[in-house]
């Protein structure tokens, strides 16, 4: 067994990669601004300096652990170069934190408070740079970075896009994209991760709370709400809440408090892109035209798909996302209700930034009229309950209401990378029997690997499914599929690495435990559903043979297919 002495105790180490991974096991959690385990190490913002028994003094991100190494992590020297690594920091960094939407969730706001860094002597004399709001998915303010790297590393090596980067030298140094173009003139896919990471306010979720704080007082309008399955294991997060508890009769409870006139579940829908993305997938196996079957439940996946790899367009599953489904469900049985005549306005609470975009692409207007009017993020829902006094861990637990309120276990999975393969491969077995349900959760589908490969008999022929998470890891996949090295019959693609528990619209940070808490919550939804299969869901049926009727297509699938 190896040793580090660390502020005069010794510490066990065996396999971790750096210095710092070994402080924190033995329980000091040292501050970092631009440390990620699942990323390069950079070591540029010098928080995690260490000290060893001769007085040297540098970064644990970096050091790899040697057996008999004496270390300090808090003398006064380290104290002194932290504090002066902030206080510059602040120097050069918009102080406006009461204004911020980061404001009490801000790393460098925490970090001032916890190592009494109380002022500042050194004036800002940086110009000051517009905010870039031409995404529709997230907002930068530069003003605010405090150029730990954290977004470049992320977008260039998570997700394989390297749309932002360090531009100029010294203290005229930025992080922007190529030729300082608008965000929304890069090939940017709106998956915020980028926004994840970010320690500070300088890049976050474009906002939507005051439109809907205004729909929700208009009472010509009748606002509906559904809410994605990522979202109930996570929002309660900010409220003390439990890491991965569902949350869902709580948030049901409370949205009714703020004023949505009816609250349905996104899962519901899900269950009816499992019984289309099936019934497409065993045509195309029939065929044997344009296979591998790709996934759209993911607007992150398909921007890229369509940017980087638009030969593939056409293997895209031409049904709409669970999202995209349930507002042309909701708009066409508001047009049936002829007792109603007020508006019928959609609302979306998903983990997704990427779903702002989504609900603006042409395909998903049904009869000149968008499906879903405006997205919430996880955070923004905070926000909402927030700013209505509501705190949700007091909420007493509610029914979602009917008839769109019943869904199976299948649609719950759905948060999480593998559970749309698993839901379909429910369908395509067709057996709820406890042994075969197992069976099938054995195959490989479940954990958080970014690459997954599986095979399972259907009919007399076994079919070879891929399951990916990370852009970049289906970018890697998508070269070989085209270069003729493997070969695939259904690839399922989620842009946010762990899928939609980690999405960019979700509560942070989204560290390993919180990520691990999130799975296991959406597989105990499933486990303690009395519905297995989406096909087995009684409202379903009903809706297949009155409103969907002789209008699947319209509703159910995308209008434009694009090549």
């Amino acid at each position: 067994m190896k040793y580090i002495t660390i502020n005069n105790r010794k510490v066990p180490f065996d396999n971790e990669k750096n210095l710092l991974t070994v402080i924190r096991k033995s329980g000091i959690d040292l501050p970092t601004f631009c440390y990620h385990s699942e990323l390069s190490t950079y070591g540029a913002c010098r928080m995690c300096v260490v000290e060893d028994e001769k007085g040297k003094v540098f970064a644990s991100c970096s050091e790899e652990p040697k057996d008999g190494m004496v270390i300090y992590t808090n003398t006064p020297k380290l104290q002194h170069h932290r504090r002066m690594v902030l206080e510059l920091l602040l120097a050069s960094h918009c102080r406006d934190c009461t204004t911020c939407r980061k404001n009490g969730d801000c790393t460098l706001q925490r970090l001032a408070k916890q190592l009494g860094v109380n002022q500042i002597r050194f004036e800002n004399t940086k110009e000051q740079k517009p905010l870039d709001d031409s995404s529709n998915c997230i907002v930068i303010d530069s003003n605010k970075c405090i150029l730990c790297g954290d977004c470049v590393r992320t977008c260039a090596e998570i997700q394989g896009l390297g749309i932002l980067n360090f531009a100029h030298r010294g203290s005229e140094m930025r992080v922007m994209p190529a030729f300082n173009k608008p965000i929304a003139e890069t090939d940017c896919v709106g998956c915020g991760q980028c926004r994840v990471v970010c320690p500070t306010g300088a890049i976050t979720i474009k906002s939507n709370v005051h439109k809907i704080w205004n729909l929700l007082a208009d009472k010509t309008k009748r606002v509906v709400v559904q809410i994605a399955p990522a979202v109930r294991i996570a929002i309660g997060d900010k409220f003390g809440i439990p890491k991965g508890e569902n949350s869902l009769g709580k948030l049901v409870a409370a949205l009714r408090r703020i004023g949505f006139d009816e609250i349905y579940d996104t899962n519901f829908a899900a269950d009816l892109t499992v019984i289309e993305e099936s019934k497409e997938f065993l045509e195309r196996l029939k065929t044997g035209e344009n296979l591998p079957l790709f996934t759209s439940c993911c607007p992150g996946w398909v921007k890229f798909c369509e940017k980087r790899y638009p030969e593939f367009r056409k293997n895209v599953s031409s049904c709409r996302s669970p999202q995209q489904m349930f507002g042309a469900l909701l708009k066409e049985e508001g047009r049936m209700n002829k007792e109603d005549n007020r508006e019928t306005i959609v609302v979306s609470i998903m983990p997704c930034t990427a779903k702002k975009d989504e609900i603006l692409r042409p395909e998903h207007f049904t009869e000149g009229v968008q499906d879903v009017d405006y997205v919430l993020t996880t955070v923004e829902a905070t926000r909402m309950l927030r700013e209505a006094g509501i705190d949700l861990a007091q909420m007493p637990s509610e029914a979602l209401d009917m008839p769109f309120g019943l869904s199976s276990g299948s649609g719950s999975i759905f948060g999480v990378t593998g559970g749309v393969t698993e839901a379909v491969l429910r369908r395509i077995v067709n057996s709820s029997k406890t042994e075969d349900l197992e069976e099938i959760g054995l195959l490989g589908m479940r954990g958080d690997e970014s690459f997954k490969e599986i095979s399972i008999t259907v009919g007399e022929r076994v079919v070879k499914i891929a399951v990916v998470n990370g852009l970049a890891v289906a970018d890697d996949l998508l070269k070989k599929i085209k270069s003729g090295e493997v070969h695939y019959d259904f690839v399922e693609v989620m842009a946010c690495k762990r899928g939609c528990i980690a999405g960019g619209g979700q509560p942070t940070p989204i560290g390993v435990r919180t990520k691990k808490a999130r799975m296991e919550g959406l597989y105990k939804i499933d486990q303690a559903s009395q519905i297995k299969l989406s096909n087995e869901n009684p409202f379903i049926t009903m809706l297949y043979n009155g409103l969907l009727k002789g209008k699947e297509h319209k509703l159910l699938h995308n209008h434009k297919q694009e090549k």
